[in-house]
């Protein structure tokens, strides 16, 4: 399905501000410390309905569904699987193309799971569309690890 994308004439500070608070919101859709997040049953707040997360994990790729991956997040967060849970942003940088953007984040996660306390780190990238309700994640790809970290790449 192609729509046509919406004029803007934001300032870059707006886009930002935007950018950041749906930042925000997805890493808060994981945060079980008090009660499940609202929007784990409202995804299209902030995700694109066709929207792809992939995860690498070593050499292994898992590319998902929206449905498909938050599924499961859903009943860990509520059946005790996953306790006191969050996940936080530790460093970001925000690149915007008039109405596409990407995030680069390191961030952190903490709680327990299966009774074994959970601290690590990681690096997701964000894909974002401007559309006529705002910001979408278009997709999203991570890695944890504790030792992946963006660099730049040589020209």
């Amino acid at each position: 399905m192609t729509t046509t994308a919406p004029r803007h004439d934001a300032t870059a500070s707006d886009e930002v501000v935007a950018i950041d608070a749906l930042a925000a919101a997805f890493y808060a859709l994981f945060d079980n410390r008090q009660g499940l997040s609202p929007l784990l049953d409202s995804p299209q707040a902030l995700f694109l309905h066709d929207a792809v997360i992939v995860r690498r994990d070593g050499d292994v790729m898992t590319a998902m569904s929206l449905d498909a991956f938050l599924t499961p997040r859903r009943r860990w967060l509520s059946d005790g699987t996953l306790v006191d849970f969050h996940e936080f942003e530790t460093q970001s940088r925000t690149f915007v193309a008039d109405g596409i953007a990407t995030r680069l984040s390191r961030y952190r996660k903490q709680g327990q799971r299966d009774d074994q306390r959970i601290d690590g780190e990681g690096a997701k990238s964000l894909h974002l569309v401007r559309t006529e309700a705002g910001w979408r994640i278009a997709s999203v790809v991570w890695q944890d690890g504790d030792d992946v970290a963006w660099r730049e790449a040589a020209p």
